[in-house]
């Protein structure tokens, strides 16, 4: 369901073909809230019929070019202050971690190893990421900042936690 808030959320921002929100989850949202072109264009014909988004432009090939109605305007601000924020329940990496016990140590090292690399991965790509955007005073760049911060906050945190664990393990 939050495919469809995404999408609003995005068109929010201004009008976009499907091309162009693509692009903008790649930039903007593929650390949050990834999408494939196959589910953002079922998304946008769904929304589309349910008039929550218009096309308001067409071009070459077939282009279209989305633009919020008010109806989609009114649901995502619904969404957005009436939805109660729900905390993650399941974490099948810390699932993992708590039965490290029951491998050879060296691939529980392995393993901790491994989420410290994708961390200091995913942490390099938002500063890339962030290096590229040309953020100014609008809405979109202050929270898209604000969302930015707390990804490289969290990939900080999972590299740092990640060699912490190894050294445990290694004053065992």
């Amino acid at each position: 369901m939050s495919l469809r808030y995404a999408v609003l959320g995005l068109l929010a921002d201004g009008p976009g073909s499907g091309y162009d929100l693509l692009n903008k989850f790649k930039i903007s949202l593929g650390n949050v809230w990834p999408a494939t072109q196959s589910q953002l264009y079922g998304e946008l014909a769904k929304l589309a019929e349910a008039e929550l988004i218009a096309v308001t432009d067409e071009g070459p090939r077939g282009r279209k070019e989305y633009s919020l109605t008010e109806a989609g305007r009114t649901q995502l601000r619904e969404w957005l202050t009436t939805t109660k924020f729900k905390t993650p329940t399941r974490n099948e990496m810390l699932l993992r971690v708590f039965f490290l016990g029951v491998v050879d140590p060296e691939q529980a090292r392995d393993y901790l190893s491994g989420i410290e690399q994708a961390a200091a991965r995913g942490r390099r790509e938002l500063d890339e990421i962030d290096a590229r955007i040309d953020w100014d005073e609008d809405d979109f760049s202050t929270f898209g900042r604000i969302a930015m911060d707390w990804g490289k906050r969290f990939w900080a945190m999972n590299e740092e936690w990640a060699r912490w664990a190894q050294a445990e393990l290694d004053g065992r």
